[in-house]
């Protein structure tokens, strides 16, 4: 009766058209990330020198993954969960592995936009003042110690409130409604807003000398086995790949859509996004270094939130015109931030609403609801910021790469769907992928990826992370991974409400290679 079951099911929505779902998996891979962390870590790795290892990631990992995510969305249908069951019932904890993480992602990700919220607000009358670092972790965060906090900030709570708000609406209205038409507008208001910061940008005094420290190519940085983990490292945050997203996303996509050719054009907009973004933080920085009689390389706070909190308002302060560049900047984080949340929340309101049998709205409200609760109590106290840090190196560093080591493995050596997800990826698109992809998703992706973990969860058990408390680090680190596989395995073990469709079949063309 699961083929009976499957068929009786409603007709999937589906993006549009082609454009809208490439703008909205741009969306997802364009976020906070992308203007803050790689500028930081080009700049540390080598320089120009880096753009080396990155093109490679890119080509060897980042796209094949990328692929590999659209293959089992697009041809089982389904959020993660539901599509990694279709392809081999065990699987589906994976899947939820992937959302419950994403879960876990959105619920600081929302406190990052009130934080962008507020200082594009701040930015019209630099309320930061002239000492940005205080004004951020003590007037505006009031950050305190490392401890399991309940005291509100208002300041903090009220834009996070409002950021649940838009993020609820969007959602509840659907993929086509409201995902698309959101990014629709976004995406380009996003990158008009970014090119006009990158032109005000480079006409600063001081510029060349940011670009220079930014692009001067180490090339002796190339033999450092960190620098080329690290250019790997970069393209997975960066892309949304492996936990998830682009599984549910490519699961709207059209039966016939070119899913490849899509994805090509994802992988380089991403790219060339976060190359643009370091041409424009590097310029505004060197701009900051020549206005102390300084050098980049001297100044402090060159990625991560003290690079857009602290260290963008020194710049605006100084700067003619600053108010309209903040105004611009921060709302620029604004755009970026809410178009990654909405693409994170869309695959866990999606996979609540397959397995549970819920309407997509009221999938969306309990989703959002409980997000915005734990978001609220958690990372608008004054130990959110270290709370934040805290659970979202865990979750990079360590969520991210399990669910693409397992992922991997699964369909390239336990399962052995490979062939069919390329012989599906081949019939539906133009740009046709070789056998090679074989070698890169089941070889080379997965001996990284596992050097990656065992380097950075030994550096965690050793040294530590900032000096915080090893009881913080149990209670929000491990503690955030170890919630992530027991809501995993509880929400596998419960029962589908009116569906048991392990063996769906999508695509009946493609039932003689499954045979």
């Amino acid at each position: 009766m699961a083929g009976g079951s499957a068929a009786a099911a409603p007709e999937r929505e589906t993006w549009t058209s082609s454009t809208g779902f490439i703008l909205a998996a741009v969306g997802s891979a364009v976020g906070l990330g992308n203007i803050w962390r790689f500028p930081g870590v080009a700049y540390e790795s080598g320089g120009g020198a880096f753009l080396i290892p990155y093109l490679v990631a890119l080509l060897t990992a980042g796209i094949p993954i990328l692929f590999l995510d659209y293959a089992i969305g697009h041809r089982y249908r389904g959020a993660a969960p539901l599509s990694y069951r279709r392809m081999a019932r065990p699987a589906e904890a994976l899947g939820w592995f992937q959302i419950v993480l994403s879960f876990v992602i959105a619920v600081y990700y929302a406190a990052v936009i009130a934080w962008s919220l507020s200082y594009f607000v701040f930015a019209f009358d630099l309320r930061w003042g002239e000492d940005t670092a205080v004004f951020f972790t003590g007037e505006y965060l009031q950050v305190g110690d490392p401890e399991v906090s309940t005291t509100l900030v208002p300041g903090v709570a009220v834009p996070l409130v409002l950021v649940w708000v838009v993020v609820l609406a969007i959602i509840a209205l659907g993929v086509s409604r409201g995902v698309q038409r959101v990014n629709v507008v976004f995406i380009p208001l996003l990158v008009v807003a970014f090119v006009g910061l990158v032109a005000r940008a480079l006409t600063l005094p001081g510029a060349a000398d940011g670009l220079n420290a930014l692009f001067t190519p180490d090339w002796a940085a190339l033999a450092d086995p960190g620098v080329w983990i690290a250019a790997y490292s970069q393209i997975f945050f960066s892309l949304s790949i492996a936990f998830g997203i682009m599984v549910t996303y490519a699961s709207y996509q059209r039966r016939r859509a070119n899913m490849t050719s899509s994805g090509l054009v994802v992988a380089f907009a991403n790219s060339s996004f976060e190359i643009l973004a370091g041409i424009g933080v590097f310029a505004t920085l060197g701009f900051l270094a020549h206005q102390q009689a300084s050098t980049v390389d001297q100044l402090e706070g060159l990625s991560g939130p003290i690079l857009s909190f602290v260290t963008f308002p020194a710049v605006i302060s100084e700067m003619p015109g600053g108010n309209l560049f903040g105004a611009v900047f921060f709302g620029a984080l604004v755009l970026a931030g809410f178009t990654s949340i909405i693409s994170i929340l869309l695959g866990v309101a999606a996979s609540v609403s397959e397995k549970f049998g819920l309407a997509h709205r009221t999938a969306s409200i309990v989703v959002c609801g409980v997000c915005a609760v734990i978001s609220i109590g958690l990372f608008s106290t004054t130990s959110g910021l270290i709370a934040l840090d805290t659970v979202d190196q865990w979750a990079n560093n360590v969520g991210i790469v399990v669910s693409a080591i397992v992922m991997t493995v699964l369909v390239a050596w336990v399962f052995r769907t490979a062939p069919v997800l390329r012989a599906h990826l081949n019939r539906v698109s133009t740009f046709q992928v070789g056998r090679v992809w074989y070698v890169l998703v089941g070889g080379l992706a997965p001996v990284l990826l596992t050097y990656m973990l065992v380097e950075r969860v030994r550096t965690l058990l050793t040294e530590g992370y900032e000096g915080y408390p090893t009881w913080y680090l149990a209670l929000f680190g491990w503690g955030a991974i170890a919630l992530v596989v027991v809501g995993a395995l509880i929400l596998t073990l419960a029962p589908w409400r009116d569906r048991d469709d392990t063996d769906f079949h999508a695509w009946p063309e493609l039932e003689e290679e499954r045979r």
